[in-house]
């Protein structure tokens, strides 16, 4: 039996960030986003070989960055290369390593028009799996002392929810402009987050939608660890800098829930005693950790320590 191709959403542009990607995933996302969009926008931070990769699909429309400038920031230049389209309304945002479904794109945007009549909404999202996990990851809605998470289930067809993960995210160039683009200064870690956020306490609403489906890999490596069996997901050092400054960033911020930090500041806890204590390079981990934690309280933006 023939399977139909997916149907193609013209007015989306999809916005992909690279950095030093697996070129295998690469063309296996690309195979599957392309047919769904009207655009796509690959913004690459510096890899090498990503030109040549480029040239062979000439759908793809490449901006090369001279150096690493982070994901908000290539995020944000591929939103700003995407309107230069002028049939493009809609961005989806996309990482490196995650493959839509068949038709992703067409349900999120059927859910984008249905929910919008009913209210404002910033972004819809679709349903991801890891690979490595036995099942779909939940959409959450934040509470104190614990998360409400909330699986799709039965004729569910969306879930309002507090925060959506960037890759897969579909956006309005509209309510870009009335919430504003990514923090470039954040440069990875919770960007998602400080986003949505931004949009939640501008009135906009978030959406979950069960009927589009995502392979996305959270993380890099996981390490096995006792009394955990699922394992931790391992950060280099440099990483663990950003995932430290940027949530105390967070914590400043007058739209960021107070549920949200009350629930952070535990994790950060955890987070730090754990690489610290159990996942080697331990010292260069806790150096880069304390430097992330009080670049955070000062309010600085800096980059990690070099060593």
């Amino acid at each position: 039996m023939r399977v139909a191709p997916p149907a193609q959403v013209a007015d989306v542009c999809a916005v992909l960030v690279t950095y030093h990607p697996d070129l295998a995933i690469l063309a296996e996302q690309l195979a599957a986003l392309a047919p769904q969009v009207g655009h796509v926008v690959l913004v690459d931070n510096a890899s090498a070989g990503i030109g040549d990769f480029c040239a062979a699909r000439p759908e793809v429309v490449l901006v090369r960055l001279p150096e690493n400038r982070g994901l908000a920031a290539a995020l944000n230049v591929g939103i700003a290369r995407a309107r230069a389209f002028a049939d493009t309304a809609r961005v989806l945002l996309m990482d490196q390593d995650s493959v839509p479904a068949s038709g992703m794109v067409a349900e999120l945007a059927a859910a984008l028009t249905r929910l919008a009549a009913t209210g404002a909404v910033a972004a819809v999202g679709p349903r991801f799996r890891d690979a490595r996990e036995p099942a779909d990851a939940p959409f959450v809605r934040i509470r104190f002392p614990f998360n409400r998470k909330l699986r799709c289930a039965g004729d569910c067809a969306d879930v309002r929810c507090d925060f959506l993960i960037s890759s897969g995210c579909l956006i309005p160039l509209a309510v870009l402009d009335a919430v504003g683009g990514m923090d470039a200064a954040l440069f990875i870690d919770n960007v998602d987050l400080d986003w949505c956020f931004r949009a939640a306490a501008a009135g906009y609403g978030l959406h979950g939608v069960c009927t589009a489906r995502l392979q996305h890999r959270l993380g890099e490596a996981r390490r096995r660890l006792p009394g955990l069996p699922r394992g931790v997901v391992v950060h280099p050092p440099r990483r663990l800098y950003y995932m430290m400054r940027n949530r105390v960033l967070l914590y400043r911020r007058a739209y960021t829930p107070a549920r949200w930090i009350a629930q952070d500041i535990p994790r950060l806890i955890v987070k730090l005693l754990l690489f610290a204590l159990l996942v080697p390079p331990r010292w260069r981990n806790l150096r880069c950790m304390a430097a992330g934690l009080m670049a955070g309280v000062a309010g600085r933006t800096t980059p990690p320590p070099a060593r």
